[in-house]
């Protein structure tokens, strides 16, 4: 499937994502030895929590999490890489098998999606924005620490972009940044990998704010933010995770109107609540109206769900704005755009 097929989609209609992936494996009550599986028995540390890595100890789980979302009708499902970096995957002294986890998530993804007869499920490969922050020290008292380069990091994203291409995903999906100049990482190490290629897959970038500022928590405003990436031509660019929709849309309402290709949105369920059945406050018609809302402004293209939203999640959006009308790309005045914390804009 061509980047032309999924723009005539987005052309015609509102395009779904899958929901929360980590949150699917949390409710299923997974314990250390479904992370260690037979392949890594003996390993010194806990496993337990390392969602990528059962991919490969036990990938009949990971499938049927995709399959659920596939069922619900979701366009495009994720692969389960979104910590699958040599730096997130130290955590676990997992580093050697960051290759492997990106190609075998790749490929389970794409044998679900290719069980779909009725239509053509695209498969995105999760680019998480690491345990690491490059704009900001985690030192207090030492403000020009950084615990990894920015060279090192756009290594890391760079093995696991050729793992993904190599399990034959159909686009990149960097998401949930919260650090531009990590997402500026991750542009950097697939320009390489597509420039050694000589093949250019579709991008999304989706960044999260942390705060009711609407700043990133490297300090970026909505539109700061995009100056400082749109450089990288995505196919779409939007916000995830973070609060509720209704909280989003303000933000989601501002990156609509300034950035020249598709916008996506998919938010958590809500905020955390551990007496939630889901473990977060949001009902699927609590997220299907509020995304609906989004819809009907007409700031949208593509959207989905992120922590704590279900297969039913999923339906229940898909119910609710089939039949409604996508955003229309829009054509900012030509001017010359930068960024600090702020946009310049000249």
């Amino acid at each position: 499937m061509k980047l032309k097929d999924l723009e005539a989609l987005l052309r015609q209609r509102i395009v779904y994502f899958d929901g929360g992936i980590g949150t699917s494996f949390q409710k299923m009550k997974l314990e250390e030895e479904n992370f260690r599986g037979s392949l890594f028995k003996d390993h010194p540390v806990s496993l337990k929590g390392n969602n990528d890595l059962l991919s490969l100890t036990d990938p009949e789980t990971v499938k049927k999490m995709h399959r659920a979302f596939v069922e619900a009708g979701s366009d495009i499902i994720s692969t389960n890489t979104f910590s699958a970096t040599r730096v997130s995957q130290a955590d676990y002294q997992m580093e050697d098998q960051a290759y492997d986890i990106n190609k075998q998530s790749a490929l389970l993804a794409r044998e679900v999606a290719n069980e779909a007869k009725d239509r053509y499920v695209f498969v995105a490969g999760s680019i998480g924005p690491t345990t690491k922050i490059t704009s900001l020290s985690p030192d207090v008292s030492n403000p020009a620490y950084r615990d990894i380069s920015f060279d090192d990091l756009s290594k890391a994203f760079e093995e696991q972009v050729e793992a993904l291409m190599d399990g034959g995903v159909d686009l990149l999906l960097a998401e949930t940044f919260i650090d531009t100049l990590n997402i500026k990482a991750c542009i950097s190490a697939w320009e390489r990998v597509f420039a050694k290629r000589g093949v250019r897959l579709p991008v999304i970038l989706s960044a999260t704010i942390t705060d009711k500022s609407g700043r990133t928590l490297s300090g970026q405003t909505i539109e700061a933010f995009w100056n400082s990436v749109r450089h990288a031509k995505p196919l779409a660019v939007g916000l995830n995770c973070a609060f509720g929709a209704k909280e989003l849309k303000p933000y989601i309402r501002e990156i609509s109107e300034l950035a020249d290709c598709y916008v996506s949105c998919y938010p958590n369920a809500g905020l955390p609540n551990p007496l939630s059945d889901t473990g977060y406050d949001e009902t699927p018609e609590h997220t299907g109206k509020a995304l609906l809302d989004m819809v009907n402004e007409g700031y949208v293209n593509m959207v989905g769900g992120c922590c704590g939203t279900t297969p039913q999640h999923i339906c229940k959006i898909i119910e609710m704005t089939k039949d409604q009308r996508p955003r229309t790309l829009v054509s900012p005045q030509k001017k010359m755009r930068l960024s600090g914390f702020e946009p310049m804009n000249i």
